[in-house]
């Protein structure tokens, strides 16, 4: 949720909203009014509609927007469908409700696939530790998904929904897992990097996306001009990190600030949370580091990929932790300028 002093005068206008979207990003993004209505596309969404922004915005969304995830059939202007996974979340930009929704094409998870295949062969390092980390979640899954099979179990109907579930928040945390991997694997194998403007704010709310709706409400602080000069994917890639984080093992209310500081962007996400124990600050960024107590889920990969993505950036990752602020994990990565 943002704060109300994010924006002032006209931070609610179409214009406004156009210029914070994720122009380059690998989803469609779109931003939705409480009536329904689409405020904001990007290029990625025009694709997916095959329609022009200048057809889409100001036109019904056409779609329920419940917050999570849902498949949709997109009807293109030739009569063709195309099938897109949609993830809702609902925030407050400016004063105003507002509904992000992201649509990707499913063929892009093949592709995914694909590459983690082709990274965890090429990175044999990695094997143990993924091996490790998945047999947990996936023998759960094995178990779980034999009582439903069992016909001697006889499960009431909500008994099975809760199993179900179970299976799915495992999934979740496989996927999340699996992500981790394969980008330490690009990291290890000197990925391409490729610098661009990137808004800080769309970028925000892109990753609001990917968060389930039980989970905290985020309060943002982004000046919706701010944008920094980094690789666009890895930029997305040290904000996932960072929320994830604080949703796991910190507590509500999560605030993310972005501010302009001198040539450079400072990012803050922070928590309500304890914090990290002092004595293990200095290894925090380490890889496979783990503050948490064991038995935590948690690849202690994530804060190692912020902070190797933020220096090839040219920036830099670091955690501070405040009596009146709370525990902060930040990020500075140079400023872009229009």
């Amino acid at each position: 949720m943002a704060d109300d002093d994010d924006t002032a005068g006209d931070a609610g206008t179409t214009e406004d909203l156009s210029r914070v979207t994720v122009a380059a990003s690998a989803d469609g993004i779109v931003a939705v009014d409480d009536q329904g209505i689409i405020l904001l596309c990007n290029p990625a969404a025009e694709e997916l509609f095959g329609r022009p922004a200048a057809r889409l915005l100001g036109a019904p969304f056409g779609f329920p927007l419940a917050a999570g995830t849902a498949d949709i059939e997109l009807v293109l202007p030739d009569g063709g469908i195309r099938v897109v996974t949609m993830r809702v979340t609902a925030t407050v930009w400016g004063g105003r409700p507002l509904t992000v929704a992201a649509l990707r094409d499913v063929t892009r998870s093949k592709h995914a696939e694909e590459l983690l295949t082709a990274a965890l062969e090429r990175q044999n390092s990695l094997v143990t530790v993924a091996a490790h980390e998945l047999s947990s979640p996936l023998a759960a899954i094995a178990v779980l998904a034999d009582v439903l099979r069992d016909p001697r179990a006889r499960l009431t109907d909500r008994q099975r929904a809760d199993v179900t579930d179970r299976i799915a928040e495992r999934t979740r945390h496989l996927q999340l897992l699996v992500r981790k991997l394969l980008t330490a694997a690009r990291i290890d194998a000197t990925a391409e990097h490729t610098t661009e403007r990137v808004p800080v704010l769309a970028c925000l709310l892109e990753r609001l996306v990917a968060f389930e709706p039980s989970k905290p409400d985020v309060r943002l602080s982004c000046d919706p001009e701010l944008a920094v000069f980094a690789d666009r994917i890895q930029f997305a890639e040290m904000i996932a990190n960072y929320l994830e984080n604080a949703v796991a093992h910190g507590r509500p209310p999560i605030a993310v600030r972005a501010a302009q500081a001198a040539e450079s962007v400072e990012i803050r996400v922070c928590d309500a949370g304890p914090g990290v124990p002092s004595e293990f600050v200095p290894r925090l960024f380490e890889r496979f580091a783990r503050a948490a107590a064991p038995g935590t889920a948690g690849s202690g990969l994530g804060l190692w990929i912020v902070r190797n993505f933020a220096r090839a950036n040219g920036g830099e990752a670091w955690y501070e932790s405040a009596d009146h602020i709370g525990p902060c994990f930040c990020l500075r990565l140079p400023r872009a300028v229009r």
